[in-house]
């Protein structure tokens, strides 16, 4: 089972989630809650969930896998 660090607990009335896969941890990522294209809403956001976002979009390709956007699993 995969360890996913939610960004924030609205993340289940979106229904998605995009996930950036840490490349040297494997079973780790973070997830931020988004709409079906992977937009996220700042918006809602504490400033440190904006920090993690900001910083894994930055560490793409080499500290985290591009982001996919998927679907919340009950």
């Amino acid at each position: 089972m995969a360890i996913v660090e939610h960004a924030f607990t609205p993340a289940a009335k979106s229904g998605f989630e995009l996930r950036f896969l840490d490349l040297y941890r494997p079973g780790r990522a973070l997830s931020f809650p988004c709409d079906a294209e992977g937009r996220v809403a700042f918006g809602e956001m504490s400033e440190a969930c904006r920090a993690n976002y900001w910083r894994a979009c930055d560490g793409i390709g080499t500290v985290y896998s591009v982001p996919t956007v998927q679907p919340l699993i009950d």
